[in-house]
């Protein structure tokens, strides 16, 4: 999953191969003495429609995996059901009853039972549902718990020390910090995990990495270089099969080019970043996809002021559909 991307064609042949040899050995009489084997291979399916953004498969499997994981009543898979379900979730739109479910998660999490597990289901679950809790308090207007939830998580994944972890939690911290002007940190952030990708050989993760490196570059005044950058890194990321975060890497290579006065690849930008959330469904972003929209018709050569003010309004809507209020603020702030 780290190596080619959890969405790539040899990661979904090996989850397939390992569903169909449960399923063989489940023929035979003879079932996995493991409990947790066949969450694992769900756990497969999950993260490659995750990755591949389904957001509609997405729920399904989750759903599918908690009313197994209630059926067997053990903690870890219920905690992993509701880590998945809450992402699931919040990635879709729905971000209070998200971070409900990864508050679940995070309460059944105990680390001497569990950390074991961080290679059965890809990285640390109290790791990753502390990280999307952060995502999920920034959304609603607590950027000061989401910045301690993500100083905690990169702690404990510093401390486990398992790449798949910590790549993943610098992933998922850059983006409050880049949204609360950390920009010097988000940097940082994108630079280790660069760093790390690369020793490990991990595809994904080194394309996201430079993707966010050019996001900053952006928001920074240095919108040439974001370009080539981000350009490279979606090109990069989509060739794993992912197409994870496009509403957002879109938008951000949209603000460049319109800082660069090249509207015509703006537009073509933010209507890429439009039509993935519409067709994925995730929709988190959705509201500062039409802000960004908003700013390029007000920017453009000739300022369309109408235009500018319906996409604001529906970002507008969006947010506070959403009860995202840190994405409504930034709509009033413009």
């Amino acid at each position: 999953m780290h190596v080619k991307g959890q969405a790539a064609p040899e990661t979904k042949v090996a989850v397939e191969r390992a569903r169909l040899l449960i399923e063989q050995a489940d023929a035979l009489g003879e079932p996995a003495e493991d409990p947790l084997l066949l969450f694992s291979v769900l756990y497969g399916f999950w993260v490659a429609n995750f990755v591949a953004f389904n957001g509609d498969v997405m729920r399904e499997l989750a759903a599918q995996f908690l009313t197994l994981a209630e059926k067997q009543g053990a903690t870890a898979p219920l905690l992993m059901a509701h880590r998945f379900m809450g992402i699931s979730l919040l990635y879709t739109g729905d971000i209070a009853e998200g971070r409900a479910r990864l508050e679940q998660a995070i309460a059944l999490y105990d680390a001497a039972e569990h950390r074991p597990l961080a290679t059965r289901f890809g990285l640390d679950a109290g790791v990753h549902a502390l990280s999307y809790r952060s995502w999920a308090l920034w959304m609603l207007g607590y950027p000061d718990a989401a910045l301690a939830d993500l100083d905690h998580a990169l702690s404990d994944a510093r401390e486990i020390s398992q790449a798949g972890t910590l790549m993943v939690a610098l992933v998922v911290a850059l983006l409050p910090h880049i949204c609360c002007g950390n920009y010097m940190m988000g940097n940082l952030l994108a630079d280790e995990l660069v760093t790390l990708a690369e020793a490990k050989g991990a595809l994904l993760w080194n394309a996201v990495g430079r993707i966010m490196r050019g996001d900053v570059l952006t928001l920074i005044g240095k919108s040439s270089d974001a370009v080539q950058m981000i350009t490279t890194g979606i090109d990069a990321e989509k060739a794993t099969g992912a197409t994870l975060w496009i509403p957002w890497f879109a938008s951000s290579l949209a603000s460049a080019y319109a800082e660069l006065g090249l509207f015509e690849e703006a537009w073509r930008c933010i209507g890429e970043a439009m039509t993935a959330a519409e067709i994925t469904k995730e929709k988190w972003y959705e509201a500062e996809v039409n802000r960004i929209a908003g700013e390029i018709a007000r920017k453009s050569p000739k300022p369309d002021a109408a235009k500018a003010e319906a996409y604001f309004d529906r970002s507008l809507t969006v947010a506070r559909q959403q009860q995202a209020k840190s994405w409504e603020l930034r709509v009033l702030n413009w």
